[in-house]
């Protein structure tokens, strides 16, 4: 019989009495270790069944129950950043229907606003919690509201990031301000916390008892005759050092941040406690939570690698066999590396999941992980580029974002041979609209001197990020999508850089098909279609979408219409730029651009994204059709 069918005095598992924080508070203390094994068994059982984040919630439960019970949400306001490590925050507000997680109209992976008024941010993001906190907090205070609080959970990983420590720096400052930070530190993000911070936190973590020996010291020295005041007075004036000794928590305390811990995580009664002090302390408190990702559950325990920081299904249908984008980039720096000396790879706390793990086993001196620093990792590129070296900075395309400025600035303006290679780009869907890598192309089309490469498929991959990193005087972008590389598309030409996939066989050709990247199958497809219906079509590759080849504006003069499809936001992509392209040179054959719709997309699959955009063969030649025959050029077939 399972832990859940057999707890609470009723019978009934103390999850199911669970439907909101009111009803956490009133569980008898006895009664929470119960229900923190009933937590673990559902989300061992349920995200084996859609795939998540299983190793971070396994981590938090205990401190989760605990916020609940000294905290009153949504009064108070709890902010998770990040936010993987929301699911049982879920739970104990009520929303127990994993079935869909991570699904189109299930639970999101993330705190999420349309779902409850207990989710309050659902960036996804890291490093950002403690900057929405300290405006939350004056936002109260503003507003004369002091009968609240706000809660912010950080994790060690999230503090490597510099925007946690500008944060830190502000809220110190607001002596008074109702704020408490909890630091839940497990010793990683995806994988180990790296860097001088995480040193200091390992310090934190195996120091005992810096209280606990100076209360011992102030009763010894009371008890002491003569000697025992000035002694206490130079203890208390020397507290500052002592506590550096003993344990070093002054890297907080230097900031003007009160500090309570480290504390056990996973011990609620030793949790609750410490907040409780901390929300009566009237200011900014730090609680120093230690827990260990994964917990409960041997697998993911063990597990060197991540502690199950994300899983897949195990329930699913067998997926498509074959390599994914990321292992097709990881095999080719492993090879680029032993080729160039001068090749070294950056990646910020994502050395797995950007395929930089075997580089770095192969080359550990060429490899820096530099935590969630993106704004970091990019300037540290250009330096390493100025001394001599070409850096591969391999990223989620949508982290990218958060470095822009350094991107534009340091950079592109000294003309660096920086390569950025953008894992996940275009629709990724399940992890929500924070994840899609869709802006990428719009955002870098006004960096100066920047190229962009968008491979269709592996043997393209290789060749366009060994090109990319010859390039030693301008930043070079190779992006990819997430999952599996579907077959090599060869070309039946290659003009002027531009691969040509297919030319009408019979017949002239009405219409440029221009395939951005891992669109090309879609684009095949249309193609086919179309050339059924009587429409010649010639589909391009150009490989290099930024800057705009010239080849492909002489083609588009010989053209009756011109398409392009990409899975980038529409607004300020490659169809964007062709169109201006085609305009100074004056050329007006219109232009038609098949891209993602530019929205926040609710969470669901790659496939679910691209429908809902129309970037499917049947639409694109559906829609093609219907422009010809408005243009005059070509009869409307019946295609229903």
């Amino acid at each position: 019989m399972s832990s859940r069918s057999q707890s609470g005095a009723s019978g009934t598992p103390l999850l199911d009495r669970i439907s909101g924080p009111a009803d956490v508070r009133r569980l008898a203390p006895p009664e929470l270790t119960a229900l923190a094994g009933e937590i673990r068994e559902f989300l061992v059982e349920a995200v084996s069944k859609t795939g998540g984040h299983l190793g971070p919630n396994l981590g938090v439960v205990e401190l989760t129950i605990a916020l609940h019970r000294v905290f009153d949400s949504p009064r108070d306001r709890l902010l998770w950043d990040t936010g993987h490590q929301s699911y049982v925050h879920k739970l104990l507000t009520g929303r127990k229907d994993f079935a869909g997680l991570r699904s189109r109209g299930g639970l999101s992976g993330y705190p999420s606003q349309e779902e409850s008024d207990h989710d309050v941010i659902e960036n996804s993001h890291a490093s950002t919690a403690l900057s929405y906190a300290d405006g939350f907090a004056k936002a109260h205070r503003l507003r004369g509201l002091t009968d609240r609080h706000v809660v912010a959970v950080i994790g060690d990983g999230a503090l490597t990031g510099g925007m946690a420590w500008e944060a830190l720096n502000n809220i110190a400052a607001s002596k008074d301000l109702p704020l408490v930070i909890v630091v839940n530190d497990n010793g990683r993000s995806y994988a180990p916390t790296r860097g001088g911070l995480a040193e200091h936190l390992t310090t934190l973590r195996t120091t005992q008892g810096y209280e606990r020996f100076l209360d011992w010291g102030k009763d010894r020295l009371r008890g002491t005759p003569v000697i025992g005041g000035p002694l206490l007075d130079t203890l208390h004036g020397a507290k500052k050092g002592l506590k550096d000794f003993v344990a070093p928590q002054g890297l907080f305390e230097d900031l003007g941040l009160k500090y309570v811990g480290p504390v056990d995580g996973h011990d609620v009664a030793q949790v609750e406690s410490a907040l409780r002090r901390a929300r009566a302390f009237g200011g900014p408190v730090i609680v120093h939570c230690i827990t260990q990702k994964g917990k409960g559950h041997a697998p993911a325990e063990q597990h060197e690698l991540d502690q199950f920081h994300a899983i897949g299904a195990v329930s699913a249908k067998k997926k498509p066999s074959g390599p994914s984008w990321t292992s097709v980039f990881s095999e080719e720096m492993v090879r680029l590396g032993a080729e160039r000396e001068d090749v070294v790879g950056i990646t910020a706390a994502m050395l797995q999941p950007v395929g930089l793990q075997a580089f770095a086993q192969a080359y550990p001196e060429r490899v820096f992980d530099v935590g969630i620093a993106e704004q970091h990792a990019v300037t540290s590129a250009a330096g390493l580029a100025l001394g001599g070296v070409h850096p591969v900075v391999a990223v989620y395309a949508t982290f990218l974002n958060r470095a822009f400025d350094q991107v534009l600035m340091d950079v592109a303006l000294h003309g660096c041979g920086v390569t950025f290679a953008l894992d996940r780009a275009g629709a990724t869907g399940n992890d929500g609209p924070s994840h899609n890598g869709m802006w990428d192309m719009s955002i870098l089309q006004v960096v100066p001197g920047l190229r962009v490469a968008a491979p269709r498929d592996g043997a393209r991959l290789r060749a366009l990020l060994r090109e990319a990193v010859e390039v030693e005087d301008a930043p070079t972008v190779v992006r990819y999508p997430k999952g599996v590389v579907a077959g090599d598309v060869e070309a039946v030409a290659s003009v002027g850089g531009v691969d040509v996939l297919v030319r009408p066989v019979v017949g002239g050709s009405q219409v440029l098909l221009v395939s951005v990247g891992a669109m090309a199958q879609v684009s095949l497809d249309a193609a086919r279609l179309l050339g059924e219906r009587g429409v010649g079509v010639t589909v391009v590759d150009p490989r290099w979408v930024k800057p705009v080849n010239s080849t492909l504006v002489g083609w588009a003069a010989e053209h009756e219409l011109v398409v392009t499809v990409e899975d980038n936001g529409r607004v300020g992509g490659v169809g964007s730029a062709l169109t201006g392209a085609l305009r100074d040179a004056r050329i007006t054959t219109p232009v038609h651009e098949f891209a993602l719709t530019q929205k926040f997309f609710e969470h669901g699959s790659r496939n679910e994204l691209l429908d809902e955009s129309g970037l499917t063969a049947d639409n694109i030649a559906q829609t093609v059709q219907e422009l010809l025959a408005a243009a005059g050029t070509h009869r409307l077939q019946d295609v229903s």
